[in-house]
């Protein structure tokens, strides 16, 4: 192997940095009680390191002609922080609304310089195939040696998730969610100079998987994988497999929970139909939006505010940490006017992108690691608060191809020779 290839460039520690944050966090054995809340923004140790992470990868790309893909569309991530901003500024609590606001103007520029960061394709495999290392062995790590951090148990909360493993995540959702996007990586990684890596990345993220008792994510792999292979080959079915799949999946989500007569035909066939008890939460949250429908409440301030305690105790949903629907928190954070933006930003763009990228021909494999991300993560935004949830890894990722399919359009990561 030529020495130069060897060596690990300035870019390359710092995508791995950037990995390692947002994956494994500052204090991975240290969770939550498992809500999944908002990202914990206030902490001013997180606050610093997003600050040099995000000040690094700049600087690294200083005198990088790719840098003017940074925040790329400029407009139209312009025109979504603006919104939040002008809705937050006449929130009850702007203070915070900005705070979190400028946080994750931060973690959407890490995840973008991300990408710009590794030297050619080999470089950005290699960081991958390491960061990825790393966070199944700390997994792995955390359900073997730590059984009490890294499997649910009886004694919290949610009792009935008791034995599930959540690894160094918060909760198995998380952990079942974040396996998916490792298996993911491993697949990318055997078509990219590391096939037995790569093959048993994918073989140990999926048995996690299955461990963690995530039912909607191991559901969803075997779809996202089929999706993605038609996406490719089949042209004229593209937005109906994504967008139009996003659109009725929310659609038929919410009404099937929300109509008493379908959800006992689902009960009487063992289904859930309040989908873990999300129907509750929609509903509520569905009815704060029609309160107000175009403003919302601010950027991520509604869920465990006194504001919400003050104006209903209708039902145990003001509780929830959050939706459970990314789309509804869009319209919560920001109300209509947030929503369309954010739909034209990771779900019209992205369509688009993948569908160039593809007639390119750049860089097949990584385009199609980027796609099967995204079919993922728009699938999933569903049924889980994804967008702008800055703490972990989901959002990052989901960033990563989005703003990967961007770059794949028109340019690719070099593949040296």
């Amino acid at each position: 192997m030529n020495a130069g290839r060897a060596t690990w460039s300035a870019g390359s520690v710092i995508l791995l940095l950037l990995l390692c944050y947002f994956w494994i966090g500052l204090t991975p054995f240290a969770h939550s009680d498992g809500k999944g809340g908002l990202p914990s923004t206030g902490n001013l140790l997180n606050q610093m390191v997003i600050i040099v992470l995000f000040t690094m990868a700049i600087a690294n790309l200083w005198r990088n002609p790719g840098r003017s893909a940074l925040f790329s569309p400029h407009a139209l991530l312009v025109l979504i922080l603006l919104w939040f901003c002008f809705v937050s500024l006449l929130s009850f609590d702007p203070a915070t609304a900005f705070r979190r606001i400028v946080y994750a103007l931060l973690v959407c520029g890490c995840a973008n310089a991300a990408l710009l960061l590794p030297r050619d394709s080999r470089d950005f495999a290699r960081v991958l195939a390491t960061g990825t290392v790393v966070i199944l062995l700390l997994n792995y790590f955390a359900v073997i040696a730590m059984p009490t951090v890294g499997i649910h148990g009886s004694n919290e909360v949610e009792a009935a998730l008791a034995g599930d493993w959540r690894g160094i995540f918060g909760h198995k959702n998380a952990a079942a969610a974040g396996m998916v996007y490792l298996v993911l990586f491993g697949l990318y990684l055997r078509k990219a100079s590391y096939p037995r890596l790569g093959s048993i990345i994918a073989i140990l993220a999926v048995i996690f998987l299955l461990f963690a008792g995530g039912k909607t994510s191991t559901a969803m792999l075997p779809a996202v994988l089929l999706l993605s292979w038609l996406f490719e080959h089949c042209r004229p079915l593209r937005a109906l497999l994504t967008i139009g799949l996003v659109i009725a999946m929310n659609v038929i989500l919410i009404g099937l929970s929300s109509s008493p007569a379908t959800s006992s035909i689902l009960a009487s066939v063992g289904i859930d139909a309040t989908f873990t008890g999300r129907s509750s939460i929609w509903a509520f949250a569905l009815a704060r939006i029609s309160d107000a429908p175009i403003m919302g409440y601010g950027f991520q301030l509604l869920w465990g505010s006194e504001f919400l305690r003050d104006i209903t105790t209708e039902s145990w949903a003001f509780l929830a940490a959050h939706s459970h629907n990314s789309f509804l928190e869009t319209l919560l954070n920001g109300g209509f006017p947030a929503l369309i933006l954010m739909i034209l930003w990771l779900l019209i763009l992205p369509l688009r992108d993948a569908g160039e990228a593809f007639a390119t021909q750049n860089d097949v494999g990584l385009t199609r690691l980027f796609l099967r991300i995204w079919i993922f993560s728009i699938l999933l935004a569903g049924l889980e608060n994804l967008f702008f949830v800055n703490n972990g890894p989901l959002w990052f990722t989901m960033l990563i191809a989005v703003f990967g399919l961007r770059l794949q359009a028109g340019a690719s990561l070099q593949s040296r020779q």
